[in-house]
């Protein structure tokens, strides 16, 4: 039995370790695409919106990803999936800083005085901004280290968390008023309700009695 269950483990910790890796790879997909597109001269007619919208889009698709994985975990009860959490937030954080270095060096050329003008002008762009830096001490604090040494505090500050998904959303919401196209932004917003309804303990006692969910 002992030795069952010892194989079991390492089983279980080589699946782990495979999933991380398949998480990872399938994570630098956007990446390539774009370095693949750029070498290829596939960007369009206008390159520099194409990789600004790849990259603030790919944002929001990690940001949905990473909070999905506390609703997959209560679902499945698999523990695997906050396994990768941490590393989809990374990922997030490093998606944002290429979209971030894009607009402030094709965009405004590195002129501060260019950047601070255009934040303070266009509310879409002050929304990302402030989506931008507070992603900064999530990043930062991304780690074990940071968990310990922060104790109580280090939950207090990522629930960040929260304050990022109103302003990524209206981030996204007020650069497609221009076009008057909201179709896919409120996709997006009802995902990323469904994803936080899951941390609420109402909706979670619910769940958990209509057997969707497993007690955490």
């Amino acid at each position: 039995m002992q030795a069952w269950t010892l194989k079991n483990t390492i089983n279980q910790t080589g699946f782990l370790k495979g999933f991380k890796l398949l998480v990872f790879l399938l994570a630098l997909l956007p990446l390539e695409r774009l370095l693949y597109f750029a070498y290829s001269d596939q960007l369009g007619a206008n390159p520099i919106e194409f990789i600004t919208r790849s990259t603030g889009t790919w944002t929001l698709v990690l940001f949905c990803l990473t909070l999905g994985m506390t609703p997959l975990r209560l679902i499945t009860g698999w523990g695997g999936w906050i396994r990768v959490r941490r590393m989809l937030g990374l990922f997030v954080f490093f998606y944002a800083c290429l979209h971030f270095l894009i607009w402030l060096w094709l965009d405004q050329d590195f002129v501060l005085a260019s950047m601070v003008k255009d934040v303070i002008k266009r509310p879409f762009i002050t929304m990302g901004f402030i989506t931008f830096v507070l992603l900064i001490p999530l990043a930062l604090t991304s780690n074990q280290w940071s968990q310990l040494k922060l104790g109580r505090r280090w939950a207090i500050l990522h629930r960040l968390v929260y304050v990022i998904a109103g302003t990524a959303i209206l981030h996204y919401w007020w650069d497609k008023a221009g076009k008057n196209n909201f179709s896919v932004v409120s996709i997006y917003l009802g995902v990323i309700i469904l994803l936080l309804a899951f941390r609420l303990s109402l909706i979670k006692n619910i769940l958990i009695r209509l057997n969707v969910i497993r007690s955490a």
